[in-house]
C-alpha cells in the first residue's frame, strides 16, 4: 500500500512527546530521571508536573501528578496505549547498563520481558504507575530499510553474551 501523503505539507514528521498522569510525582520523576537517565527540565516549583528531555526538543515526556486516588490502569486487554518505547543506545552493552539501573530500583520498576525483535533488542517494564515502557537498541546489522520484512521477523528470547534476559 502506498502512502500518497508521505512528505506532504502538514503530515506527521515525528512523535513529539508523551504525557502521563502519575499518582506520585516524586516517585515517577525518580524513575524517569534517576533510573532511565532522562534530563529533567526546569519547571515552576508550585506546578504538579515534571518535564524530561533527551535533548531533541524542549520535552519528550511530561508527567502530571493527579494523586493516589486516581483510577489505576486496568490490566489485561483494553483500548488505549499498550506501551511506549525509548531508545537507550546502539549497543547491547548500553541495553545491559539500562537493565542494571532498572534492577537497582525494584521499588520503582518491574521488568516484565525481554525480546529479540531482529531489528531491535528490547526490555519491557512497568513504571511506578503501571505504564508499560520498552527500552531498546537498534540492532546495527539489521537493515530494515533495505529489507522491510525484518521488522516482521518472529520474536525470539533476548540472549546477550550467552545469557537469556531478563
Amino acid at each position: 500500500m502506498t502512502n500518497h501523503t508521505a512528505g506532504a505539507s502538514g503530515t506527521v514528521q515525528e512523535l513529539g512527546h508523551v504525557v502521563l498522569y502519575v499518582a506520585d510525582l516524586t516517585r515517577s520523576a525518580a524513575f524517569y530521571g534517576e533510573v532511565l537517565g532522562w534530563h529533567r527540565v526546569v519547571t515552576p516549583p508550585e506546578a504538579p508536573i515534571a518535564m524530561f528531555s533527551g535533548g531533541r526538543t524542549h520535552h519528550e515526556l511530561l508527567l502530571i501528578e493527579v494523586g493516589p486516588d486516581a483510577t489505576a490502569i486496568p490490566g489485561g486487554r483494553r483500548l488505549g496505549m499498550y506501551h511506549f518505547a525509548m531508545k537507550v543506545g546502539t549497543t547491547d552493552a548500553e541495553l545491559l547498563a539500562a537493565l542494571e539501573r532498572v534492577r537497582s530500583r525494584p521499588d520503582l520498576a518491574r521488568i516484565v520481558g525481554a525480546t529479540d525483535h531482529t531489528v531491535t533488542h528490547s526490555l519491557y517494564l512497568f513504571d511506578p504507575d503501571g505504564n508499560e515502557v520498552e527500552l531498546y537498541i537498534d540492532v546495527q546489522d539489521a537493515d530494515w530499510r533495505r529489507n522491510p520484512d525484518l521488522a516482521f521477523a518472529m520474536n525470539r528470547p533476548l540472549v546477550i553474551d550467552g545469557v537469556t534476559l531478563p
